[in-house]
């Protein structure tokens, strides 16, 4: 598949803050992208670039084959999706929707094929002559992902835009852009800081921190196979305890800390075939999974359990590690799975 977006040696500061810096990119065509990131790692800044909104200090950005970097916004086949929506308050839906094309002096009838062909994918026929205040968050959010398809972009650059609605709203409005992507085979960039929201979409993964990628890949990847200390953690509920507080599991010596994901931490009121023993700080009922909270050596450690089988706060448990599942971390990089040696049985 060829690719449809890339950045190469891509630099940009602001004053002495350096808010980007990468040395290449690329998305494929039809590819639902992610760039996930805590506040300050660059993400926007990845975006407004790819937009044409702000201009790098050097570097190029190529959409479709095509050396952009020196053009507008207007002139770019981009559309773009803001996180406050960015509606005209005094326009109906239908106006909403169709500015892009009326700016650009489109005929009536041929807005007018766009704009219903919009509102029915995007599941708003009967609400084009409603003013934005007069529809939910998760139907202005649709009104802004139409407006910014309407000129069938080659890429969809989309800035938080689910972080504004409630959560409900937020998984089904979620579950709609993934699909309205696959029906209309556009590529798409989604920023966002919420990895959950980024495992649900992405079929590649991009985690920046401090303007540098620290690792891409498809979710499956990151995940299971962290590069780093910081992917590792930032990517799904993980465990991390220091080398010092661990007894002999079988495992090779010279790392720092050992991660190990929630679920992958067995606890039993059964203390009598392990050495970490732990107390219940506090439970959580989700309906359908239990989140238990235990500490071991000053350490608090979460694990995910479909029953309690017997536990409750304050009961002391013994806590087993699958040891082929375990991650082991030196100076804040993964020990290749090829080299950890792994001598222990699963729990």
């Amino acid at each position: 598949m060829s690719s449809q977006f890339e950045m190469h040696n891509i630099r940009k500061s602001f004053g002495k803050f350096l808010a980007l810096s990468l040395e290449s990119l690329q998305f494929d065509q039809k590819t639902y992208a992610v760039v996930l990131g805590p506040s300050g790692s660059g993400k926007t800044t990845l975006l407004r670039i790819a937009a044409g909104l702000e201009t790098p200090d050097h570097g190029s950005v190529i959409i479709s084959g095509q050396d952009v970097t020196s053009l507008p916004s207007w002139k770019r086949r981009v559309g773009l999706v803001f996180q406050n929506y960015a509606l005209y308050p005094h326009l109906t839906v239908y106006e909403n929707i169709a500015m892009p094309l009326t700016v650009g002096r489109y005929t009536n009838e041929y807005i007018g094929e766009r704009v219903h062909e919009l509102l029915g994918v995007m599941e708003l026929e009967g609400q084009e002559k409603k003013y934005p205040k007069q529809l939910s968050g998760g139907q202005q959010q649709r009104v802004a992902l139409a407006r910014a398809l309407i000129k069938k972009p080659d890429i969809l650059l989309m800035d938080e835009p689910l972080s504004n609605l409630d959560a409900r709203v937020r998984i089904d409005l979620r579950d709609y852009l993934k699909e309205t992507q696959r029906k209309l085979g556009i590529t798409a960039i989604h920023v966002t800081h919420d990895q959950e929201e980024a495992m649900a979409l992405g079929d590649q993964i991009v985690i920046l921190n401090k303007a540098h990628i620290v690792q891409s890949g498809t979710p499956t990847e990151i995940y299971s196979k962290p590069q780093t200390l910081f992917a590792a953690s930032f990517l799904g509920g993980i465990n991390l305890i220091s080398s010092e507080l661990l007894p002999d599991l079988g495992l090779r010596k010279d790392f720092d800390a050992l991660g190990i994901r929630i679920q992958d931490i067995t606890l039993s009121i059964d203390k009598e075939s392990t050495e970490m023993i732990g107390k219940v700080v506090n439970i959580q009922y989700l309906g359908y999974q239990y989140i238990v909270t235990t500490e071991f050596a000053g350490t608090r450690l979460r694990v995910r359990m479909d029953s309690l089988n017997g536990i409750s706060e304050e009961t002391e448990v013994g806590i087993y590690l699958d040891t082929t599942k375990v991650m082991l971390f030196r100076d804040g990089n993964r020990i290749p799975i090829e080299e950890e040696e792994r001598l222990g049985n699963p729990a």
